[in-house]
């Protein structure tokens, strides 16, 4: 498998009120709309994206995992722009993989930002 890129998609059923949160969690504007009032793209790195969509009959079932170097810079960030998390824990055996911090939108999708222990 030779992947260029990852696509990660998140079914919502709100399309305004869903944008609002994850343009509050990641601190811009979506980068693409792709169909008005349907769908729209935050491109995060030079590879990877996440895309919210219109789609009652999937939402709330999305998981996303996002790793970053400073969680704890991160979610002081996000909470800056009014998203708390749930309860930070740890993973892995023993907890020594590393910490993550659930953020939970307006549908019930959990979006997960990670700090993989080095």
């Amino acid at each position: 498998m030779d992947i260029k890129f990852l696509f990660s998609g998140v079914a919502v059923t709100d399309f305004a009120s869903s944008v609002d949160w994850y343009t509050r969690l990641f601190g811009r504007a979506a980068d693409v709309l792709v169909t008005p009032g349907v769908e729209v793209m935050w491109q995060l790195t030079d590879t990877a994206l996440v895309y919210v969509v219109v789609d009652p009959d999937h939402a709330g079932r999305a998981l996303v995992n996002i790793a970053v170097s400073d969680l704890d810079a991160e979610v002081a960030e996000i909470a800056s722009r009014g998203i708390d998390p749930g309860p930070l824990f740890r993973v892995g055996p023993e907890g020594a993989g590393g910490r993550k911090a659930p953020f939970t939108d307006p549908d019930g999708n959990s979006v997960f930002v990670i700090e993989i222990a080095g």
